[in-house]
């Protein structure tokens, strides 16, 4: 396939509108899909409220906004999306229902269609068992809010066809996204190491060792946020980040979910953050972002050890992504060769192997 025009997207929730818009505003021909003609219509409303925002900022034209709605089609059956050069799924992080969508994707398509999934936690290589031909198959991992966030994972499958990344490359770099180049592994290339920092948080809060907003405070510290942990999993909710933590747990006993984690997520309960948190001792402080640093370290060190992204990668994503002004990269570099001994002596205190340092 030289060049993607039309773009199929399966879901028109939070995730599903804002990639929608994202390719609109790109110039691409969007078939939206999803069963429920409400939840259609409030995307179609969303990008209302985008491209009117954007004329008023003196973005874009008000021809263009008109020219960039008439590029949306919806729909309710997915037969719609026959014609599509890309077809992306953009629903719930559920493996039987992503595989029911792709075996029905893989009867309606062209067989020259790329199909990819915006999963940000399950492996490629389970839910291409569905595909006829899972060389097709890639992962596009956008990052909230689609329509803004300039990062994009492109995940490649045991089997996805150089051609296939080649051209989903092509495509992501016309909708003006940053590519994040990885390998199909839990977590990818940057919630390998995200999750691990948030769960940090809660392990530290479990043990007694500060409040919320301490520990929010000493992660803007470690990394240059303006956001800490809890304030992060209160936007993105508490069941969304405990089911992308528990993904994880496979890669061993270091990923493994806090137990206030796993309390906070069950009802989906944002954390109480204080306002003001009372200062901390420095060496409390110091301490804190110690942890912090080895939580994001160690998966780092051991996914480039995997070559599931490079270093650079990994840096560009943490900074554009999550806004790290202290990227892993630097942090490397800046303990030298202390690094591998301190994260192998953290690996050792949570019982983690160590053999991928």
């Amino acid at each position: 396939m030289s060049r993607i025009q039309t773009v199929g997207i399966v879901g028109a929730g939070t995730m599903g509108a804002g990639i929608m818009i994202n390719c609109t505003s790109s110039g691409l021909d969007v078939v939206l899909v999803d069963r429920s003609a409400e939840v259609l219509d409030a995307a179609q409303a969303k990008q209302a409220k985008y491209l009117a925002r954007q004329v008023s900022k003196d973005r874009i034209t008000q021809d263009e906004a008109d020219a960039a709605a008439a590029r949306l089609t919806t729909a309710t059956d997915s037969t719609a999306m026959a014609e599509c050069d890309l077809v992306i799924e953009a629903v719930f992080e559920n493996l039987d229902l992503k595989k029911n969508i792709f075996a029905e994707l893989d009867m309606i398509v062209r067989p020259d269609a790329i199909l990819a999934t915006n999963t940000s936690c399950l492996r490629l290589a389970d839910i291409a068992e569905a595909l006829t031909d899972p060389s097709r198959f890639c992962g596009m991992h956008y990052f909230s809010p689609a329509e803004i966030n300039p990062v994009v994972e492109l995940i490649e499958g045991p089997r996805t066809r150089p051609g296939v990344l080649a051209a989903a490359k092509g495509f992501l770099e016309q909708t003006k996204k940053t590519v994040i180049a990885c390998k199909d592994q839990n977590g990818f290339a940057l919630n390998r190491f995200f999750c691990p920092y948030s769960n940090e948080a809660v392990h530290m809060l479990d043990e007694g060792i500060a409040t919320t907003g301490q520990i929010d405070a000493a992660a803007r510290a470690a990394f240059g946020l303006a956001m800490g942990p809890f304030a992060v999993m209160n936007i993105i909710g508490t069941a969304t980040n405990l089911n992308a933590v528990r993904n994880l747990s496979s890669l061993g006993p270091f990923y493994a979910p806090a137990k206030g984690l796993e309390m906070q997520g069950a009802d989906n309960s944002p954390w109480q953050i204080e306002e003001t948190p009372a200062p901390l001792d420095d060496a409390t402080r110091q301490a804190l972002i110690d942890r912090f640093v080895n939580s994001v370290l160690l998966p780092v060190c051991e996914e480039m050890t995997e070559g599931t992204a490079t270093l650079e990668a990994i840096d560009t994503g943490a900074r554009l992504a999550f806004r790290f002004e202290h990227t892993p990269g630097a942090l490397l570099a800046e303990l030298g060769e202390g690094a591998r001994p301190r994260l192998a002596a953290f690996a050792a205190s949570r019982g983690h192997p160590t053999d991928k340092l």
